[in-house]
């Protein structure tokens, strides 16, 4: 069974990096992978993905230009690159993949909490 472990969260300060990354245990074929996130009281919100395929990118409009995802060549990892952090940005951060033959994201991490301080 396909895992993904997460790493990375933790506290800073406002304007402050972080770095998440996700690795999927197990083998399995993907169709994309990424990042969503859950603040408290707030739905959970899609943050960045990657299409395994062409590599396309999407960013949520509260994230661009200061996020960025990658991915090492031909690995089920993905990195999650946070610069100049707000507090509106504290949250649970979930990684998740959508497997070949997925219609949606169906394998998920246990969330990393990421904290922003002002």
């Amino acid at each position: 069974q396909v895992q993904l472990v997460e790493s990375g969260g933790g506290e800073v300060q406002d304007g402050g990096s972080l770095r998440l990354s996700c690795a999927a245990s197990g083998r399995s074929f993907f169709h994309a992978m990424g990042w969503f996130r859950q603040a408290p009281g707030k739905e959970r919100e899609r943050v960045a993905t990657m299409r395994w395929a062409n590599g396309d990118t999407y960013y949520s409009d509260s994230v661009k230009g200061r996020f960025t995802i990658s991915r090492p060549v031909g690995k089920n990892t993905v990195y999650l690159q946070l610069n100049s952090l707000k507090p509106d940005d504290t949250a649970v951060y979930y990684c998740a993949a959508q497997q070949v033959g997925a219609t949606e994201y169906n394998v998920w991490g246990q969330g990393t909490q990421v904290t922003v301080s002002s």
